[in-house]
């Protein structure tokens, strides 16, 4: 005979329920994260890319379309953050985004110790992602009708 973990239910909806101290966690990374990336990151990607390709290092020659994309990748994602059906989708998209951008720093412009800060943003990143994967589920869902 088997018997069903009384605890396992509770603790389920403990740390999906809006008031948990998880979810509030969450939600104060997502929004800080979403505006950095909105406002200081990618912003600036889209409002003056010439300046920032001038001063690129000398061996990182970025193209301007490349750095426009990345601009809007980077606000597309730091808004989507901030959308709770789209947080996770955002989330994945930005891990991916730092680890590439964590790549370029170690091997294309050799500064492996700058690498550091975006390895520890798609962790972060990464964590979001897991814990709001349910709301892939239901922007699938809210789609398919």
């Amino acid at each position: 005979m088997t018997t069903a973990d009384p605890t396992a239910a509770f603790s389920a909806d403990l740390t999906n329920r809006p008031g948990t101290i998880r979810n509030r966690v969450l939600w104060t990374l997502q929004i800080l994260l979403g505006l950095f990336f909105v406002i200081a990151s990618g912003g600036p990607k889209l409002l003056m890319p010439n300046a920032l390709a001038e001063n690129a290092p000398e061996n990182l020659t970025i193209p301007l379309a490349l750095l426009v994309f990345i601009g809007v990748a980077e606000v597309a994602g730091g808004i989507g953050l901030m959308v709770p059906r789209l947080s996770a989708l955002a989330a994945a998209g930005l891990s991916v985004l730092t680890v590439l951008a964590a790549a370029t720093q170690a091997f294309i412009v050799d500064k492996p110790a700058m690498a550091i800060f975006p390895l520890a943003l798609a962790a972060i990143f990464a964590w979001i992602a897991y814990e709001r994967r349910a709301t892939v589920t239901d922007l699938r869902n809210s789609l398919s009708r």
